[in-house]
Formats: structure tokens, C-alpha cells, sequence
């Protein structure tokens, strides 16, 4: 994370902290309502495929579904993260959702 120094008519500057992306190259994110298309035409998910320099004050992506063949740029503030986990793996709603209890309290028991 870089600073940048903003100067200020009273010579004096203020020092801001460049924004950080919250999300990663390569994860699954999807479209939250409210985008300007109707939802039905887009795809359920895409992949993250590049960062991009922030568009006044909101951090940019590059986003790519595997149902289209060109690339997307979306704001942070328009994406959510799917969690996708394996087909078969068990896991109920509410594991998947608050994960599976591996805190250091957890009490797990083995047969």
C-alpha cells in the first residue's frame, strides 16, 4: 500500500492511503442487483482476470465469464464474492456460509 502527499492551500498536505483492492485475480465474483443491465442477460459468474487503477473513488475490475468471449470491467462496490464449494463435499448451508467451525476452540469429535 503506497501514501500519497495532497497538498492544501495552506501549504500544509494530508497524507492518504492508497485504496486497496478487496478482491483477487483468478476469484469467482458475480454481479450484485441494481446493475444497469437486466440481470437475466448476464451470467451467473465471472472471474476476476486483472485489478485496475481506481475511477475517481472506486476500485476497478477486469471480469471475464467463461459464456462470453470479451471482458467486462466492473467497480468493486457492484461485485460479491461466490464462494463455491466442491459438489459433494457435504457441506450444509450454514457451513458454507459461517465455514466450518476451525477456531481454536473447536471440539471435533473422531471415531
Amino acid at each position: 500500500m503506497t501514501a500519497t502527499r495532497i497538498p492544501q492551500r495552506n501549504g500544509r498536505s494530508i497524507r492518504r492511503e492508497a485504496a486497496t483492492h478487496i478482491f483477487k485475480v483468478g476469484q469467482t465474483v458475480r454481479v450484485k442487483d441494481g446493475f444497469l443491465v437486466v440481470p437475466s442477460k448476464l451470467p451467473d459468474t465471472y472471474r476476476i482476470t486483472a485489478t485496475l487503477p481506481p475511477r475517481g473513488n472506486v476500485l476497478q475490475y477486469r471480469i471475464r465469464s467463461d459464456d462470453e468471449r470479451h471482458e467486462r470491467v466492473a467497480t468493486e462496490d457492484s461485485l460479491e464474492l461466490v464462494n463455491l464449494s466442491p459438489a459433494g463435499s457435504g457441506a450444509t448451508l450454514i457451513e458454507r456460509t459461517f465455514g466450518h467451525g476451525h477456531g481454536p476452540n473447536d471440539e471435533r469429535l473422531t471415531s
